[in-house]
């Protein structure tokens, strides 16, 4: 007993020892990153390299203000990630209702045929995409951006996979007392789906916030620009901006995923847990 007991806890060690190893390993490239962004812009391509920069530069942060509208395109992709956010919380939550609990012929060949536009990669829709933006007359607008996103079926079926835990139970009770599906799903349902609306919402905001391929295709001037894609404009022609202020611009615009996630994560490990419990 003694021994079996002794070979579990080395294994949790062991456990415990690779995750940390794991963690300190992802975060590597965070280090770096917050480190070059406090260094001389030649010291980023030092060898050996070094993690401590040898001198502490402030400059590199007031260089990231003072080349582009820094908090403008913060505030461009703060509009743009919140209200994609907000729409794909209502669309997919009412979407994901409809297949988890409606009963309709071909419900579920319907929702397979949905779920197969995740096999399918987003470059390869993109151009009648654009086609489409360009006839409506969303070119360089937020629109051109907020409008597609809106709709997810990732979204779809993590929330449907979270409505399949909660008891049937509660919404048969709420018929008892005259509820329609309607209400049922406003007073009923929402507001136990609060571990998977948050771990949606945390997913889709920092998709959307780091969003680069769609901003670069449809967007062309700075008013519009997201923070992503008027970091870019910073590297300079061919590439040879500052290295570090790039790293400073980058460091500010991490900050809020983060702050979001640390705030958040609780909510995150729970959803993500409970929409595993049924299929």
């Amino acid at each position: 007993m003694e021994s079996g007991r002794s070979r579990m806890r080395l294994f949790d060690l062991a456990l415990v020892g690779g995750l940390l190893l794991g963690g300190i390993v992802m975060m590597m490239p965070f280090a770096w990153m917050f480190s070059t962004s406090w260094r001389l812009a030649k010291d980023s391509f030092s060898l050996p390299p070094q993690w401590l920069p040898t001198t502490w530069r402030i400059e590199n942060y007031q260089e990231v203000f003072a080349s582009i509208p820094f908090v403008a395109f913060v505030f461009n992709s703060l509009k743009v990630a919140a209200l994609i956010t907000l729409g794909q919380l209502v669309t997919c939550s009412m979407a994901a209702y409809a297949f988890a609990r409606l009963r309709f012929p071909g419900r579920d060949w319907l929702f397979l045929l949905f779920l197969s536009q995740l096999m399918v990669p987003q470059q390869v829709t993109i151009i009648p995409v654009f086609i489409l933006i360009r006839m409506m007359g969303l070119l360089d607008t937020h629109a051109a951006l907020i409008i597609p996103g809106i709709f997810s079926a990732f979204g779809t079926f993590l929330l449907r996979q979270f409505f399949l835990t909660i008891p049937t139970e509660l919404e048969d009770a709420a018929r008892v007392d005259g509820a329609g599906y309607l209400r049922t799903f406003v007073q009923i349902i929402l507001p136990l789906a609060g571990p998977g609306l948050s771990t949606l919402a945390i997913f889709t905001f920092n998709f959307y916030w780091n969003e680069f391929f769609r901003p670069l295709l449809f967007i062309s001037t700075w008013e519009q620009m997201t923070l992503p894609l008027g970091l870019t404009v910073m590297r300079g022609y061919l590439g040879v901006g500052n290295v570090a202020a790039i790293m400073a611009g980058v460091s500010m615009g991490v900050l809020p995923v983060l702050l979001v996630f640390l705030l958040a994560q609780r909510y995150l490990i729970e959803g993500i847990t409970l929409t595993g419990i049924k299929g």
